[in-house]
């Protein structure tokens, strides 16, 4: 039950923030800054220093708001994924797919969810027990390609990330994907130690993300 309430959490948040940062402190501000502006997914990114002890403050910090749902990214291996486990990750991101990861995942009934770009990825990620299919990058494609795979694969749950925007967010979802990944424009600020602004567009992405949902 834990996996499949886990991929209900992922869903109803809509919108993954991909934190990246120069340190840990920096992500785990970025991360609040995000969580402040009304999202409620957050994947933490390996390519952060301390990356598994960011993840573990920030479970504990919001251990308490059954919403928030944080995951690790840029998850390269087993041995990563299962560190990233260890430290609290309720679900694994990888810019690949990698068979071994899945096996673990599935020991520890965490969601993986591996970046893909063919029908031969998607097909044998989805053989190993896959549940959501990260599209990446998303910006090679765009919304469009998403009905060209669910055409043979009706049953696939795609994720994109990178290339999604404020502009375009609306196109992906009514393509059919079941949430999105969102990093660079977010986070962008952050380069300047600008948290408020961070906050700022996650809010609006919340906001566009609701009318699209009608919610």
């Amino acid at each position: 039950m834990k996996r499949v309430e886990t991929l209900r959490r992922l869903k109803s948040a809509g919108i993954i923030a991909v934190v990246r940062g120069n340190s840990k402190e920096e992500a785990v501000k970025a991360s609040n800054a995000v969580v402040q502006g009304g999202m409620k997914g957050i994947e933490l990114t390996f390519t952060v220093p301390n990356a598994d002890k960011a993840i573990s403050e920030l479970v504990e910090l919001y251990k308490n708001d059954s919403d928030i749902v944080i995951g690790a990214g840029t998850v390269l291996d087993v041995v990563t994924a299962r560190l990233a486990i260890m430290a609290g990750a309720e679900y694994i991101v990888s810019p690949n797919f990698d068979r071994e990861t899945a096996e673990l995942c599935n020991l520890y009934q965490t969601p993986y969810l591996p970046g893909c770009l063919t029908i031969t990825e998607m097909k044998d990620a989805l053989k190993a027990g896959v549940d959501i299919i990260k599209l990446f990058p998303g910006s090679a494609y765009g919304p469009s390609i998403v009905s060209a795979f669910k055409a043979p694969m009706p049953q696939v749950n795609i994720m994109p990330t990178g290339g999604v925007s404020l502009e375009n967010m609306e196109d992906w979802f009514k393509a059919g994907v079941v949430a999105v990944g969102v990093g660079g424009n977010l986070l962008a600020p952050v380069a300047k130690g600008d948290f408020a602004k961070v906050t700022e567009i996650a809010s609006q992405y919340m906001d566009k993300f609701h009318q699209i949902k009608g919610a």
